[in-house]
């Protein structure tokens, strides 16, 4: 009886991770992009121009993570704005990218109706910008995307293009589509690597 008590648990669980999926997905914009090429969890892709709000913070890669979360949360939902004004519509992937040593940037891209002449002022810590269009490397998986993880990936993608014979034209970023509230098996990770303009 125990043992059918947790079992009913654990798919209920995994029913509520389910419809946080679904409804997430549903009202999430994600950026577009071309395919041009996929192989088992490894694509091609070109992206168009976009616009980004990005933040930096120190730490390592999980603790610079909540606080830059925060400042871009607060900015996009109006909470710290010069001006004030209507909140901005959250996206999906958060990106992250190591710049330094123990410095961590974080990028929330902007809804595509908004250019860096519409989007609202932002606070001086925040930068909002445009990045140029690209051609990426990436691999897809699930889980919660710890350091191990990401490397294990990362590797596992910079073999795949040297068999493709393609050379990285940047360093990887790392993007996550998902709430917290989504169980791990649910999730979608992504490493990208910049292969050159699209």
């Amino acid at each position: 009886m125990k043992a059918g008590r947790w079992i009913a648990a654990g798919i209920g669980l995994v029913a509520v991770g389910a419809a946080a999926v679904y409804a997430q997905k549903r009202n999430t914009e994600e950026p577009d992009f071309a395919l041009i090429r996929a192989e088992g969890d490894f694509e091609l892709r070109d992206y168009p121009a976009l616009v980004v709000a990005e933040v930096t913070s120190s730490g390592d890669r999980q603790r610079a993570s909540g606080p830059s979360f925060r400042r871009l949360a607060a900015y996009i939902f109006a909470q710290d704005r010069p001006e004030g004004g209507e909140s901005i519509a959250m996206t999906a992937p958060v990106i992250q990218q190591e710049t330094g040593a123990g410095r961590w940037q974080m990028r929330f891209v902007m809804p595509s109706k908004y250019t860096l002449d519409t989007l609202p002022p932002a606070p001086a810590d925040i930068t909002l910008t445009q990045v140029p269009a690209r051609r990426m490397a990436a691999v897809r998986f699930s889980g919660n995307g710890g350091a191990a993880d990401l490397a294990a990936r990362e590797a596992q993608l910079r073999k795949w293009l040297a068999g493709q014979d393609i050379a990285p034209s940047g360093d990887a970023e790392f993007a996550f589509y998902d709430a917290p509230m989504v169980p791990g098996p649910l999730r979608r990770n992504e490493v990208l690597i910049p292969i050159g303009p699209a």
